[in-house]
């Protein structure tokens, strides 16, 4: 009796793992695993002059190259605009992929990169899980953009009128996790005409500041200036930048719900093509937390949206225009990527 139980169980068992095995395939069939390296010459170098005293300091600034680790793996159908290449190499701007439907019901993609841009290094992140069907989908997505100071989680659940029409509307709800956008950790050690006492906020870190000796030292006790232009204009602003990052980073993540409504419209022809999409949060719930962002904005609502837009246009067989980017504005937070120009073919 106990041994055709435990034969059922392991015949069920069996049984699941092959389903599983198979949507596993399924799901990432067709789908492209990368990894890239790209890398070039930065900003060139910079012949900088001061006068300390009587005496000339010559100094040089040098950025170091700029360069890119990229790894990922993707699953997108392209569109019909969209040319093919050989090879990913992690440089590839696919607006598109910011629309809210794609031509597949499942596509997914999770990248990251590590780079050097301008002497500055970032770690950043793209991945995105979106399931569409004709009167639904459903999208989750992480962000994480360094060189535009963004990064947060999002995920929506709408509901589609036109769903297989070249233009379709959507309506439902999002949710977003990010840090709390707004809050201003300077705000408190500001003058009623926008100044800030800074050098109070530098004795409260640890600074010590002796007017007559002219010596400015660090929480350490080293010297950092000895004058106060140095301290204003060098000591001072890099002091504030660390300030308010360590008082941001021991904020935790917060919450952000608020409704959706958008479009999308695709149509497509050999000599003419243009594929756009849009989104619009006019309501946000105030959960009454402390860095709610209703908190920053007056206690008001207000509107965060996004948008893209992908033409093209060949006039005859020489000459054809094209114009693509794609704005998003969250929490007062502007980030966008454009490009656009005329192509002529000479026969």
């Amino acid at each position: 009796m106990c041994n055709n139980l435990l034969m059922k169980y392991i015949i069920l068992l069996l049984l699941f793992c092959n389903v599983a095995n198979a949507q596993i395939k399924k799901a990432f069939k067709f789908s492209t695993f990368y990894v890239a390296a790209n890398g070039g010459t930065s900003l060139s170098d910079e012949d900088v002059y001061s006068v300390e005293g009587s005496t000339l300091i010559y100094d040089t600034i040098f950025t170091p190259y700029d360069y890119s680790l990229t790894m990922g793996i993707r699953k997108i159908k392209r569109f019909n605009y969209e040319g093919s290449t050989p090879f990913k190499d992690g440089t590839e701007t696919s607006f598109s992929d910011a629309a809210n439907v794609g031509l597949s019901p499942f596509e997914f993609l999770f990248e990251v990169d590590y780079k050097r841009q301008e002497g500055i290094e970032y770690f950043d992140q793209q991945h995105f899980i979106r399931y569409v069907e004709p009167k639904w989908l459903a999208k989750a997505e992480y962000i994480k953009d360094g060189f535009a100071d963004i990064e947060y989680f999002e995920s929506s659940q709408r509901l589609r009128l036109n769903g297989k029409k070249k233009l379709s509307f959507n309506l439902g709800a999002v949710q977003r996790l990010a840090e709390p956008y707004g809050y201003d950790p300077l705000e408190e050690w500001s003058f009623e005409n926008g100044r800030i006492h800074y050098t109070c906020l530098a004795i409260e870190e640890g600074y010590t500041v002796d007017v007559y000796e002219s010596e400015y030292r660090d929480p350490s006790g080293s010297i950092v200036a000895t004058s106060p232009e140095i301290w204003n204009k060098v000591v001072m602003p890099e002091m504030l930048k660390e300030y308010v990052e360590e008082k941001r980073n021991e904020l935790n993540n917060q919450w952000q719900y608020s409704l959706v409504v958008g479009f999308d419209f695709y149509h497509y022809k050999k000599n003419f093509w243009l594929h756009t999409w849009g989104n619009l949060m006019p309501y946000h719930y105030d959960d009454g937390g402390q860095f709610s962002y209703h908190n920053f904005n007056n206690g008001e609502q207000w509107y965060d949206y996004s948008g893209g837009l992908i033409f093209g246009y060949k006039l005859n067989k020489n000459l054809g225009v094209f114009l693509e980017g794609k704005y998003n504005k969250y929490w007062n937070k502007e980030w966008y990527d454009f490009k656009g120009g005329i192509n002529y073919i000479i026969f």
